[in-house]
């Protein structure tokens, strides 16, 4: 298992390209399902959900290539499978995605229950309440297996107990070739859900109110054979380098990025005396002292994201006072606190609040990367610490942040791997699953 290992106290500097948007390009690629003919997706970034995403599709039928670093090209003409293997759906969450546009393709689709990052409880029954309304017959069995079938969707009327990005985005995509016009009420504003939107929008679809809570989507027969697309700019990764940036009290400029979709992180941050300035694509990120202490509530978009909790309870743990961040999305999203602890962190959960006493300063220490978002924060702490870190288990980072170490290596971060990265040497003698 390869691990980082980081020397800390050197602040970053520099400028840092921000990759294409992990959920976005999933949402996409699984999008894609819908149209029979060639997509082509540029800015899409080389990361293991990426890789876990494409196996999945190749193994329905989808003839897929790069061209250069980030332009991935999906031949989706000759879809012969609707039944994607267990082994590579349960990497992650995402790969529910593709259960929608497989049923509303082909009238039928055999999903298993979902993998991912262990944060807590994270039901599909908004998916598949949804699919219901739609006018699907979904049955599942014992070993969480759901099978659908349709003879053809119709529009429905559906309310989302809460406004959840993937169920939005499952249900928009399955809408678009049903009859009549389906409306989804409490939808996720997520920019995620506004690109996918637009994607397939782009293909002919009719989808309006896209950022909005509210949205409607008028069923088509059938889309273009042929799509362009660009993947939005990382959120979650420019997040996370504007919190590194502030914790190693350096000067960083993000760019290609959205600074609109960064607002509440940018709020707080500018709320704990960090200087940030933001031009179209920009945004630099300075900080020359400890940070003032915060209360975060983590919220669905616009609010706080819930995916720079975790980072940004590390920049806290240094912070000049208590702060106290309430987790509202996921009940289990606290496992980078024990790691942060044997940094040197005053720290501590209670249930979904997280209290911390900002200390001077964090040491060096062994921890472990139990999810994505913890790993990124643990990355972070062992910018800051005195002495050497060592951090396990980098695999969920790499699910999804492209180059990572590259990237704070040009920023004057001191971090290695221990084995050199490559998905080859990462994937060496490993049979991709294909799907009976």
């Amino acid at each position: 298992m390869e691990s980082y290992t980081i020397i800390g106290g050197t602040p970053l500097t520099g400028t840092v390209s921000i990759s294409g948007s992990k959920n976005a390009a999933l949402a996409l690629m699984a999008g894609a399902l819908l149209i029979e003919g060639e997509v082509i997706l540029h800015n899409t970034p080389q990361i293991e959900d990426v890789f876990t995403m494409l196996a999945l599709l190749e193994g329905l039928g989808v003839r897929a290539h790069w061209e250069g670093a980030h332009t991935l090209y999906l031949d989706t003409r000759d879809i012969r499978h609707a039944e994607p293997n267990p082994q590579l759906v349960n990497r992650m969450r995402a790969s529910f995605y593709i259960f929608g546009p497989l049923l509303a393709r082909l009238g039928y689709a055999k999903m298993p229950h979902p993998g991912g990052c262990q944060i807590g409880s994270r039901p599909v029954n908004f998916h598949l309440n949804g699919l219901r309304a739609l006018g699907a017959s979904i049955t599942e069995n014992g070993s969480h297996t759901y099978t659908a079938q349709t003879l053809g969707l119709t529009g429905a009327r559906i309310y989302l107990d809460m406004p959840s990005a993937g169920a939005t985005q499952q249900l928009m995509t399955a809408a678009v070739y049903a009859s009549g016009v389906t409306t989804i009420e409490n939808a996720a504003m997520e920019p995620e859900v506004v690109n996918l939107a637009n994607f397939l929008n782009a293909a002919g679809a009719r989808i309006e109110g896209a950022g909005a809570s509210t949205l409607y989507i008028q069923g088509v027969s059938a889309l273009k054979r042929t799509v362009e697309y660009t993947v939005i700019p990382d959120r979650l990764e420019a997040g996370t380098f504007a919190l590194a940036a502030a914790i190693t009290r350096g000067e960083v400029a993000l760019q290609r990025v959205i600074p609109e979709h960064l607002h509440a992180l940018l709020a707080k941050l500018r709320e704990a005396g960090v200087q940030v300035r933001e031009t179209e694509d920009t945004i630099t990120v300075r900080a020359t002292e400890r940070p003032k202490p915060l209360d975060i509530r983590t919220m669905p978009y616009p609010g706080f994201p819930t995916d720079l909790q975790q980072p940004m309870c590390a920049l806290l743990t240094l912070a000049d006072g208590a702060s106290k961040v309430l987790e509202t999305i996921y009940e289990n999203r606290t496992q980078h606190v024990p790691e942060l602890q044997k940094m040197g962190a005053d720290i501590a959960a209670e249930g979904r609040t997280i209290l911390i006493r900002g200390v001077e300063r964090l040491k060096g220490a062994r921890v472990r990367a139990t999810d994505l978002r913890g790993g990124a924060a643990l990355v972070l702490a062992g910018l800051a610490a005195h002495g050497e870190t060592t951090i396990e288990e980098i695999v969920h980072i790499d699910r999804g942040y492209e180059q990572l170490e590259g990237k704070l290596q040009a920023l004057g971060a001191q971090i290695k791997r221990a084995a050199p990265y490559t998905y080859a040497a990462a994937h060496a003698g490993e049979e991709v699953p294909q799907t009976p």
